[in-house]
């Protein structure tokens, strides 16, 4: 189905109107947060090895309708969970203790009563963060949280746009002006140090820096970015490429949070590794080993020495890079089937170089892959749960949301009949940054 305008006008007042109930003030005092979810076309798993990645946000995402509490005291209701998250923003914030124990049951009842006892964590994640960078808090907030519906676990990245909302809400409430690339920072803090997840920064980049219609493309070595505007219909004049292009969304139905999945840490620690040995390789022992800091010529020289699975992070590493900087290029140029060839050679590299995505995301992909008028797909998120992304010409977008929609039940039926068909696949247009309305 297509989305309209988000957030639409009827969403801002029902959020207005919730929180104004909550909080016993005047709906023209309640400001809303919008943070919208991102798509990575081209860069995947490599934002944390430095590489360059590409991505842009959607018309669909989190929405934090809040008010100041008039103390420190900070109190949020969910939409998506229960109970009443309560705490005091001048109270120490200390990192969450990620290591298991062997009496820890990692059942999906466990799992989902953590979840519904921790969904509070990225707000404390945020008040840390800032606290940590010496900023002083005094005001609280009293505030409503929901994401667009059926996309809970979605992999694009509602967590990044969740720590977002919060570090928008408080530093709005404390009168603190604080620049994108500091809360892209902030974020990481939150992720990296609180919350103990191994990841990079291209999430909360894109969901900070984004613009309609661009490509957002970073380099998360030196923090450069620049957005890449695709030509006005006009230019096109008679060439075959595409003039109009819609975002699909296919759910898989498989929900786990990232960071109960040993997966994504473990595959960030191999390329690490890789790069270790293909920097002392090359008699370099002093380099942050991060595979951004190997030459291109070093790893085509010393690749042989690495083990078959390292191997294969560095190719995947070292390929996606290339893809970037072609997709950059097709993008700009309005070569959109260049565009998409390089997308679905990403989603290859993911399943075959990466080793990510279980059999139903596989599933998904190569249906995606067959659609009518779909130029390019690939996982999103980490790969191990979630949902793909595809691009897909316009006029074709309804007829292709249908074939994936009847082909992944033949394949996965149980896990399909848990997706709402209105949710199950989705189809969506590019969106702005993260912003106080």
């Amino acid at each position: 189905m297509a989305a309209p305008c988000w957030p639409s006008d009827t969403e801002l007042n029902a959020m207005r109107e919730r929180v104004s109930k909550m909080a016993k003030v005047n709906k023209e005092d309640v400001r809303v947060v919008v943070s919208p979810y991102r798509i990575c076309p081209l860069g995947a798993h490599i934002d944390h090895q430095g590489g360059t990645v590409s991505a842009m946000t959607i018309n669909k995402g989190i929405l934090l309708g809040f008010t100041p509490s008039g103390s420190s005291q900070v109190v949020i209701h969910s939409g998506q969970f229960q109970g009443e998250v309560k705490f005091r923003v001048d109270e120490i914030q200390e990192p969450r203790q990620t290591t298991k124990t062997k009496n820890e049951n990692s059942g999906k009842d466990s799992s989902e009563l953590q979840e519904q006892c921790n969904w509070g964590r990225y707000a404390r994640g945020a008040v840390y963060a800032l606290q940590s960078r010496g900023h002083n808090l005094s005001k609280g907030i009293i505030g409503y949280i929901c994401g667009s519906e059926g996309l809970d676990s979605s992999g694009l990245s509602s967590s990044a746009a969740v720590g977002i909302a919060y570090l928008l809400a408080l530093e709005h409430a404390n009168n603190l002006v604080i620049s994108p690339p500091e809360n892209i920072e902030y974020d990481r803090l939150i992720e990296n140090e609180y919350l103990g997840l191994k990841n990079g920064i291209m999430d909360q980049s894109a969901i900070l820096l984004s613009s309609n219609d661009c490509l957002m493309c970073m380099n998360c070595k030196t923090k450069e970015y620049k957005l890449i505007h695709r030509p006005e219909v006009q230019e096109y004049k008679e060439s075959e490429q595409p003039k109009a292009t819609k975002i699909l969304l296919a759910l898989s139905g498989l929900k786990q949070a990232l960071t109960n999945n040993p997966g994504y840490n473990k595959r960030v620690s191999e390329c690490q590794e890789a790069a270790r040995i293909l920097l002392e390789a090359s008699g370099d022992y002093e380099t942050e080993p991060i595979l951004s800091n190997v030459p291109p010529e070093v790893y085509e020289a010393h690749k042989c020495k690495l083990e078959p699975h390292l191997a294969k992070r560095a190719e995947h590493y070292f390929s996606e890079n290339m893809r970037v900087s072609k997709g950059i290029e097709a993008w700009g140029m309005g070569k959109l089937k260049d565009f998409g060839i390089l997308i679905a050679a990403s989603g290859r590299s993911s399943i075959q170089n990466y080793e990510c995505g279980s059999e139903p995301l596989i599933q998904l992909y190569e249906i995606l892959l067959r659609a009518p008028g779909v130029l390019g797909a690939r996982f999103s998120g980490a790969g191990f749960r979630g949902c793909c992304i595809a691009i897909v010409e316009a006029h074709l977008a309804a007829e292709a949301a249908s074939f994936v929609g009847r082909e992944y039940l033949k394949v996965q039926p149980e896990l399909a009949s848990q997706i709402s068909k209105d949710t199950a696949v989705l189809i969506c247009e590019s969106g702005d940054c993260a912003r106080v309305i």
